[in-house]
Order: C-alpha cells, then structure tokens, then sequence
C-alpha cells in the first residue's frame, strides 16, 4: 500500500540546499523533504507521501487519521519502523522543485 499518511513537523533544516525536516508520524521519527510546502513551521502537521510533504493539515486530522491507520495496522505497514529506524538516506527531494532557482539546469 502507498497511503499519504499524516505527521507533526519537528525539526525543519537544509539539507544541500533542500529545505527538509524530521517528522513524526505517532512516535515513528522520518526525514522528509518539505521543499514543496514552504509555508511549514515546526509543530504543523502535513500529509507525506513517499518521503514528500505535500500539504498542511490541522492537529485533529492528523490525529485521527494516525489513530485510525493504526487501528487497522496500516501505520506501521506502510511507514516499516524496523526497516528504517535509524535509516539514513534522506528522500530523493529535488534541490529547486519549482524551477525557481535562475540559471537552473534541466536534465
């Protein structure tokens, strides 16, 4: 399964000119890529989507959504705590997902 799950921004920093943070997602910890939500702060929660931040969502859907993916054991199948809990490669996250940046090059 391939779900958007949602999670509480904890740390935002730049990663090789990335804006990327660690997100927690009921006590499983992440890296993400926020590069397409700018507007994020620390303590927003945002829907992820293979290691991408998509948009920001209030504290009580998110809340409830963790719950219920949890419930039906949908949280720890698609986010695999065993598998990456100290992983660290970090998203595949386009350095200017915008094609903002002047001068960029495109492959």
């Amino acid at each position: 399964m391939c779900l958007g799950v949602p999670g509480q921004v904890k740390q935002i920093y730049e990663a090789n000119g990335t804006r990327m943070g660690k997100v927690n997602f009921g006590g499983i910890v992440k890296e993400v890529c926020l590069a397409y939500v700018p507007d994020l702060t620390v303590g927003d929660y945002t829907i992820v989507h293979v290691g991408f931040a998509l948009t920001k969502i209030d504290e009580a859907s998110a809340n409830e959504t963790l719950k219920m993916f949890h419930d039906l054991g949908i949280l720890e199948e698609e986010l695999n705590p065993e598998d990456h809990a100290e992983s660290q490669l970090a998203p595949a996250c386009a350095v200017d997902p915008f094609g903002l940046s002047q001068g960029a090059k495109q492959a």
